[in-house]
């Protein structure tokens, strides 16, 4: 049994992540600081003895170092997420990012805490070569597209991670998550499955950005969570980096048509040009698919869950929201 803090506690991955962590018989201290979590997401934990939450930054380091000092691992989920959100808040993305994970490496090294560094596939950039591999070259865009700065911010974090450990023998793992998805998900900030998901049990038009030619592999957080427990756990997994996901790959095209048809919508598909969408001059990547070859390796990593699978629940899930 270990004492993990959870950083960014209370949202989508980071609220599935405390449930299966309790599951494995850990005690787990959720830290949000609610801005994109929701207590919703955690109000089922509240009786289970092994949990606890805390309402706050990690940016408070006197909490944060509080909490660090009972902590045998933190694990850091806690960041901007969202393209809408990187878009309209750059400052806050890269502030929250670079010196939140800073502020948890530094708590971390002063109490000898194991710690797990949620990075993004977004650290990839512009690159053309697929399927991505941990070691890959990257290729950013310019610094005037706000877009690349949260790219750019999670390569820092990354950066740190992996200076903590060379510097100070601090273990660190590094995790590179693709396009997750589940119950919980929200779209406010730009996750295309829950927005569509709800546009079609509404009977909304569907909005596609672009020409819907751009292409994701979307895994479940089942998987994904599972994936961050072995890595936790794994005494080879210290000062590497690991892609956790799928590679089932899908064009939104045809993701919009297949939630219409899970949900059995009347719906249309609106396509809708990046410029409305979000900024003129927004950039995006036109395919996203991560090797798994290295996780495989250590853990044995494959996903369990298909596209459909995780699609019928989040429909499943949108519908009881729905008739609520």
């Amino acid at each position: 049994m270990r004492n993990i803090l959870v950083t960014g506690g209370a949202g989508f991955i980071g609220s599935h992540l405390c449930e299966t962590l309790i599951e494995s018989d850990h005690s787990v201290v959720a830290m949000d600081d609610l801005s994109t979590g929701s207590l919703d997401n955690i109000l089922h934990l509240d009786s289970t003895p092994k949990f606890q939450f805390v309402r706050e930054t990690i940016m408070n380091s006197q909490v944060l170092n509080n909490l660090a000092s009972d902590a045998d691992t933190i694990i850091h989920l806690a960041a901007a997420v969202g393209v809408k959100l990187i878009v309209e808040n750059p400052v806050r993305t890269i502030t929250t990012n670079i010196m939140g994970t800073e502020a948890v490496l530094s708590a971390a090294n002063r109490y000898g805490c194991k710690v797990l560094i949620a990075s993004s596939s977004e650290v990839y950039g512009k690159g053309v070569r697929v399927p991505f591999r941990e070691d890959d070259d990257r290729l950013m865009g310019a610094t005037s597209h706000s877009r690349w700065s949260y790219a750019a911010s999670k390569a820092i974090d990354e950066f740190l991670g992996l200076a903590y450990h060379q510097q100070y023998d601090l273990p660190v793992v590094i995790l590179r998550l693709f396009n997750t998805v589940g119950t919980r998900q929200i779209g406010r900030y730009g996750m295309v499955v829950p927005r569509l998901v709800r546009q079609a049990l509404r009977g909304q038009p569907l909005s596609v950005y672009g020409d819907g030619n751009q292409s994701r592999c979307f895994a479940d957080v089942a998987d994904v969570t599972e994936a961050i427990v072995q890595l936790m756990d794994h005494p080879s997994a210290s000062g590497q980096i690991f892609n956790i996901g799928t590679t089932e790959e899908i064009s939104i095209h045809d993701l919009a048509e297949r939630i219409i048809t899970l949900s059995n919508s009347v719906s249309e598909i609106q396509y809708i040009p990046y410029d409305q969408a979000y900024a003129p001059g927004f950039e995006d990547m036109l395919r996203r698919v991560p090797s798994l070859e290295k996780i495989n390796r250590l853990i044995g990593y494959e996903p369990q869950y298909s596209l459909d699978d995780v699609l019928k629940r989040v429909i499943d899930y949108e519908k009881t929201l729905l008739n609520n």
